[in-house]
């Protein structure tokens, strides 16, 4: 997971406060039908075709129900599934798979949906050298997994949160009075290796940003004719980055302008889940 840039810390963090939501003081269903050192075993089976990802998560969250939980999985993240394959097999605490059934599926099969819709938009462009970029359009508290899930996808992440990338924005350069000083200013107080990004949404603001030294421009709701007359422009000076209702149709097109980064809200911000079942055999 730490390869993928999965944070483990801030992976307990959302294990432990989900717990507080759905386990409060216990599983009162569960606790008083099911033997408390009753042992079964369970599958988790596609439901639909996709990418699979979230499967060390998922294990994470019965191991702590049941540290000695036995996980088989038969995939790994990053696979494609079919629907009928199976994912993973487990044998445990049955206590264990009922509790955490639901908080496993549930941040798997969103993980595993922004893997298969990140894929998707990958293969669109593999033709060319542009990567897809994910955005901080991600469900509060769960950004980590988010963009691990990306990555899973082969997507790449964009910055983490504000504290890691300048994104120097419309309302930005109005206080600043102008791009150029923006950049100026931001430069005389960050350190020398966070990058500075700069949103323009003309050709005239891409000279600018340019000119000022940007590292990445970003390219905002721009036709496709002006984005490669912008790449031609920055020829290589800075790093170019294509945004704003990105679509698969469009994608292709956009790609073939030439430049280097195509960000997508949609990877993340409106996801549909992957079906993934589990079942018990008892």
């Amino acid at each position: 997971m730490e390869e993928l840039g999965l944070n483990i810390q801030e992976l307990e963090y959302i294990i432990e406060h989900a717990f507080r939501e759905d386990i409060g003081d216990g599983d009162i269903t569960t606790n008083n039908l099911v033997p408390e050192n009753s042992v079964a075993k369970a599958s988790m089976t596609a439901k639909a075709n996709g990418v699979i990802a979230g499967l060390p998560v998922a294990e994470r969250v019965f191991k702590k129900l049941d540290p000695n939980l036995k996980w088989s999985p038969l995939v790994k993240d990053g696979d494609t599934v079919i629907k009928g394959d199976v994912i993973v097999e487990i044998q445990g605490s049955f206590r264990a798979l009922l509790t955490g059934e639901r908080l496993a599926l549930n941040l798997m099969q969103r993980m595993s949906g922004i893997a298969s819709e990140t894929a998707k938009y990958v293969a669109e462009v593999q033709h060319t050298n542009v990567q897809i970029l994910d955005t901080r359009k991600t469900v509060p508290g769960l950004r980590t997994l988010d963009k691990y899930a990306v990555k899973t996808g082969g997507g790449t992440n964009h910055r983490i949160g504000l504290y890691d990338l300048v994104m120097i924005k419309d309302n930005h350069i109005k206080v600043a009075g102008g791009i150029a000083p923006a950049v100026e200013q931001i430069r005389k107080s960050i350190p020398k290796h966070i990058k500075v990004e700069v949103e323009t949404t003309n050709i005239k603001e891409v000279e600018q940003a340019l000119h000022a030294g940007a590292d990445i421009i970003m390219l905002d709701n721009m036709s496709n004719e002006d984005m490669a007359l912008a790449v031609k422009m920055v020829d290589g000076k800075a790093k170019t980055e294509a945004s704003g209702n990105m679509n698969l149709e469009r994608l292709k097109g956009v790609a073939e302008t030439g430049v280097d980064f195509i960000s997508i809200g949609a990877l993340t911000h409106s996801v549909k889940a992957l079906d993934i079942s589990q079942n018990i055999i008892l």
